[in-house]
């Protein structure tokens, strides 16, 4: 453990001109006293660190020292790939893997590059998860995610409509899907399917490694499952008039597919600039939810249930709006 902690130490007063006691006990976590003493076993087997006394003091490597100690280990280079994602990498329990990777970055780089890091970080951040809910990181993710960068069968339980059903996976994938997280894996003479973590209730990985498929494209898999799904679940149409503002909004309030095919397929606009269209949806229920946003942008056709749902709701509003007492 110290070992680590002094290799660290070298690292970071050699990706910074210097140092106070108090940061490099904040990033070592130790003690100020506990950073005296590391830094004076350093220079004691040879490393030139030089304390600054005085309150703008600190410690610093000199004589243009350079570690060699920068190799990449191959955890740490598949954690680099994922480090503008510090939340996801929390998640799967990476970010003390990737913290060590970016540090041995820092050190092998040219001075003039000293602050690439950081002004990526300034520039670059990705907000995975959707308003309005409170994302929960899913209690097994990080075991499934040990066995999908080690290539390992999973024994896992899964529930699913009530029941749970046991499954033998080969673990190809973590998709991060608007705060939800999704595990892509192999059934053994079955193909490939998508899992939502937050839905296995046990996981045991084995000592038995699979062979993995190198023709096998995680971005395209997962591209390809969510049209699939998108599609499947649109069941029921509805027909819409709608304004040249609701044709505009449209695709901002149900989903880009179905709406672009809509409006693809629309009738001539009529005398006061509306067209009709075609619009295939999850429910009926559904629909009213999004088309709703559209108010007086839109009007329902069919089916007669929808028409006469949006009509009561106006009649509401009208009921609603003509009772209130004017604000100003």
């Amino acid at each position: 453990m110290r070992a680590a902690r002094l290799i660290k130490m070298v690292l970071l007063l050699q990706a910074r001109p210097s140092m106070t006691a108090a940061e490099l006990a904040r990033e070592l976590e130790v003690s100020e006293r506990t950073v005296t003493r590391d830094a004076q076993a350093l220079a004691e087997a040879g490393i030139p660190v030089y304390s600054d006394r005085g309150r703008l003091g600190g410690y610093r490597l000199i004589g243009g020292y350079r570690t060699r100690l920068t190799g990449l280990a191959r955890s740490e280079a598949e954690a680099l790939f994922l480090s503008g994602v510090p939340g996801a990498l929390r998640e799967m329990g990476l970010e003390d893997t990737a913290s060590a990777a970016r540090l041995k970055v820092s050190a092998a780089l040219l001075p003039s590059l000293k602050d690439a890091s950081q002004s990526a970080a300034q520039r670059f951040h990705l907000d995975a998860p959707g308003w309005y809910h409170e994302p929960q990181t899913p209690e097994l993710l990080p075991a499934i995610a040990d066995a999908v960068w080690d290539d390992r069968r999973l024994q896992a339980r899964y529930g699913r409509q009530g029941t749970e059903v046991e499954r033998e996976l080969e673990p190809y994938g973590l998709v991060l899907k608007a705060g939800v997280w999704y595990l892509c894996a192999r059934v053994p003479g079955s193909g490939f399917r998508v899992y939502r973590i937050d839905r296995f209730t046990h996981v045991a990985a084995g000592d038995e490694h699979f062979e993995r498929d190198e023709e096998f494209d995680l971005p395209g898999f997962w591209e390809q499952r969510a049209e699939e799904f998108a599609r499947s679940i649109l069941r029921a149409e509805v027909v819409l008039r709608l304004s040249e503002g609701g044709a505009r909004r449209l695709p901002h309030v149900t989903d880009k597919q179905a709406a672009a095919q809509a409006l693809d397929a629309a009738s001539t606009p009529d005398a006061a600039g509306w067209v009709t269209v075609t619009l295939a949806v999850e429910s009926a229920e559904v629909a009213y939810t999004q088309l709703m946003v559209l108010g007086p942008e839109v009007e329902v056709l069919a089916p007669a249930e929808l028409r006469e749902r949006f009509m009561e709701t106006g009649r509401r509003m009208t009921r609603l709006y003509e009772g209130a007492e004017d604000p100003s």
